[in-house]
């Protein structure tokens, strides 16, 4: 393992100055010298490369989503990593509204006329929650609210924090300035938070974590929750935030639109459903490649193609 070529959480970094207080911050959690717009053109590059194989042809129009916070110097330095990668692109596009549109593939042949639909997009780095309305599949978007920092990556942090302590507690030893040691501590952490999703608890393994020191612990749910549940309420607060935003009692929201592999954490789902007064909420969209799925349809429709094959 090469903990300073190992890349995370890259998205965090685009169009951003190195003078911005959030670069700063997180630059303590970063071990690699990359720049932002190198690592997404090589993740797009590969994207291309398994899209290629797959449908037997060259990709070069692209439409690329993007968290609904980024302002234009983001969204420039977007476009940029489509340029190095060699691709044209065609469009960029909020994420929450290309969710929206995947809810409305998804209902298709239901009337959704009228309908005001929450779009919560939790993912690994970023959090946005959106507030549309849907008329005659015109999606309007009424108000947005987004937190740079506050999606997986954050939560693996406070897990990391949280057992470099108990490492700490048991040998007498501090890790947190083990660039290796906390890359395999982080890695078995994003695994273990995944667990917690579907089982009361878990355990941690590593072998030789730090100085020939093994490591085993476990973390029941119950404690993932506490370390988190201040970024599990602040989600909560960017929700009511816009629903103020639009003047909107929750009780005329008709849909609440999960998308992103954190709306997976069962106490995410629990606060949100007890805000809407237990209103049951839209799981039915693929929670990984809603997004993906609405802007290569984006694609295909913007790129003068008259027809895409369902499911493909």
């Amino acid at each position: 393992m090469n903990p300073f070529n190992t890349v995370f959480d890259a998205k965090r970094l685009t169009g951003r100055r190195f003078s911005d207080v959030n670069v700063k911050n997180d630059m303590k959690l970063w071990h690699f010298k990359f720049a932002a717009e190198e690592i997404s053109a090589m993740v797009l590059n590969k994207i291309r490369e398994i899209a290629e194989a797959y449908i037997g042809s060259t990709v070069k129009n692209v439409v690329i989503t993007v968290p609904a916070y980024f302002n234009d110097l983001q969204r420039q330095a977007t476009k940029n990593t489509g340029v190095i990668a060699g691709m044209n692109v065609i469009r960029i596009i909020n994420e929450p509204t290309v969710a929206a549109m995947a809810y409305g593939l998804d209902r298709k042949g239901t009337n959704i006329a009228g309908k005001n639909v929450l779009i919560f997009y939790h993912g690994g780095g970023t959090f946005d929650v959106s507030l549309l309305k849907i008329e005659e599949g015109i999606f309007e978007v009424k108000a947005t609210a987004s937190d740079t920092h506050l999606g997986g990556e954050d939560f693996d942090n406070r897990m990391v924090n949280y057992f470099v302590q108990k490492f700490r507690k048991k040998y007498e030893k501090d890790i947190s300035n083990n660039p290796k040691a906390l890359r395999r501590l982080r890695t078995s952490c994003e695994r273990e938070k995944r667990t917690l999703s579907s089982t009361m608890q878990t355990c941690i393994e590593i072998e030789s974590l730090f100085e020939g020191n093994d490591f085993h612990s476990t973390i029941m749910r119950a404690k993932f929750e506490e370390i988190n549940l201040d970024l599990f309420i602040k989600c909560m607060e960017h929700v009511k935030q816009c629903l103020r935003d639009t003047k909107m009692d929750k009780s005329i929201v008709h849909d609440v639109v999960l998308v992103g592999g954190s709306t997976r954490i069962p106490k995410v789902q629990q606060l949100l459903q007890d805000l809407f007064d237990g209103k049951e909420l839209c799981k039915s969209i693929n929670l990984d490649e809603a997004v993906a799925y609405s802007a290569s349809i984006q694609a295909v429709i913007l790129n003068g193609e008259e027809k895409y094959r369902e499911g493909s």
